[in-house]
């Protein structure tokens, strides 16, 4: 059966026919037996992390401090649902002495890689320590969840502690200091959480509609009782017809929603679509900003962080949707729009 958001099998190139042959599916463990025979391993006595994503980059970082070095596969912009594998990334995985990714299924083009991958290497699932009851199940797909998890500060602490059970399971030694500082990170984690609540509380109770490029905010209509629309489905690969453009403007017109937002990983294609169409039918909509959805801000930036990425969220969408909230966000770190 094809997996959910899975829309291809994925091809890798190597430099040599050796490498082509053993990097499919079929002749995987090849693959990494050549690769772990031919690399070294530094030896400076931080564990070495290699993370799918920005926002379980964050979360090692955060917890493993001085006592690691963590390398994300997908930077900025990035969208995980399609990002595919490279010769560089190989590589990397397989220096790596822990491998976090998210599951779910987010990384659908890369799953098949990353299953074969744990069957000689230590690499966790970490978004799948969430209890399946605090999942939220899609009918397109029996058995199968949103992996937008990250939405819900209360619901992300989890997965930060998987992490850090993670990181301790490889570096035992270090599990005081990794367990302290997850303890730090769940304070910071839990203030933006009361943070979310109070700000989007004071959005009007008519105005709670977020109309997005796909559903990647599932959670956190869940979380902060916000009506949920989006052009695409779970996955940016999902298809967005002119049947659900024209039944979106309608909502849009009959309910009069005057403010949808754009994300950083999706073009916003759709959602300039969806616009024009409201005008056309003479009801004017504005772009509320740019939301992170499947990737944080830019490196070295507070938005680059955890925290910062879901600071900016609540702050755009409480200010677009005529809620108050200060304009520097939760803690005055987040930068002005131009």
């Amino acid at each position: 059966m094809k997996r959910p958001y899975q829309v291809g099998t994925y091809a890798l190139s190597w430099q040599s026919a050796i490498f082509k042959m053993a990097v499919a599916l079929v002749g995987i463990s090849v693959a990494f037996a050549l690769v772990f025979s031919s690399l070294a391993r530094a030896d400076d006595g931080k564990l070495k992390v290699v993370a799918t994503t920005g926002m379980i980059a964050d979360a090692a970082r955060q917890i493993g401090g001085e006592r690691v070095v963590v390398k994300a596969l997908m930077g900025p912009g990035v969208d995980p649902h399609a990002y595919r594998q490279t010769r560089t990334d190989i590589v990397a995985l397989a220096k790596a002495d822990l491998v976090l990714w998210h599951g779910l299924y987010l990384e659908a083009q890369m799953e098949d890689f990353l299953v074969a991958l744990g069957k000689r290497h230590r690499t966790v699932a970490v978004a799948e320590a969430l209890p399946k009851d605090l999942r939220i199940s899609h009918a397109d797909y029996a058995d199968k969840y949103d992996p937008h998890v990250w939405m819900d500060p209360q619901r992300w602490a989890k997965v930060i502690r998987a992490v850090s059970d993670a990181l301790s399971s490889v570096k035992p030694d270090a599990k005081a200091t990794f367990d302290a500082n997850a303890a730090r990170h769940l304070e910071d984690v839990a203030k933006l959480a009361a943070y979310a609540e109070k700000s989007l509380a004071t959005v009007p109770a008519k105005s709670r509609v977020l109309l997005t490029a796909h559903d990647a905010f599932n959670y956190f209509g869940e979380a902060y009782q916000f009506e949920v629309l989006g052009i695409q489905g779970i996955s940016t690969e999902s298809e967005a017809g002119l049947n659900r453009i024209r039944e979106l403007v309608d909502v849009l017109v009959t309910r009069n929603i005057s403010a949808v937002f754009i994300e950083s990983s999706v073009s916003d294609r759709n959602i300039k679509a969806l616009i024009e169409g409201a005008a056309a039918e003479g009801h004017t909509v504005t772009i509320g900003g740019e939301l992170f959805s499947d990737a944080m801000g830019r490196d070295g930036t507070y938005e680059g962080t955890y925290l910062g990425m879901i600071d900016h969220n609540v702050t755009v969408v409480t200010r677009a949707l005529g809620g108050s909230a200060p304009e520097r966000g939760m803690t005055g770190k987040l930068a002005v729009s131009s």
